[in-house]
């Protein structure tokens, strides 16, 4: 059932090579498959070419995180909490401060 949603997802992709959504879907299946390897390439592609996709930020943080890349979660939680607040996403904002504070927090212990 998983191979067969992720098959949809990537047909779909064929059909729409930009649209966010898709993009974001994809990663998250690649995720759920254990292969961080293509999750990342999707999250990347989205920060790079979809800067405003706020929820993409929490995600790729959480996976450098798991990836045991703090920096670079760090970094990318910073990115998003800029982001949220130039588009006024208060949700996504809190959420972002919450690990970041948290990321640091455990750093420094």
């Amino acid at each position: 059932m998983t191979i067969d949603r992720l098959g949809r997802l990537l047909e779909f992709l064929k059909n729409e090579p930009n649209d966010p959504f898709l993009k974001y879907a994809l990663a998250t299946e690649y995720l759920r498959l254990n292969n961080t390897e293509e999750a990342l390439r999707f999250y990347l592609d989205l920060v790079d070419k979809h800067t405003d996709y706020i929820g993409t930020y929490y995600h790729l943080g959480k996976l450098y995180e798991q990836l045991e890349r703090q920096n670079d979660a760090l970094k990318t939680y910073e990115q998003g909490i800029e982001i949220a607040k130039r588009i006024k996403d208060q949700h996504a904002l809190s959420e972002l401060l919450g690990v970041y504070n948290s990321l640091q927090d455990e750093m420094e212990d």
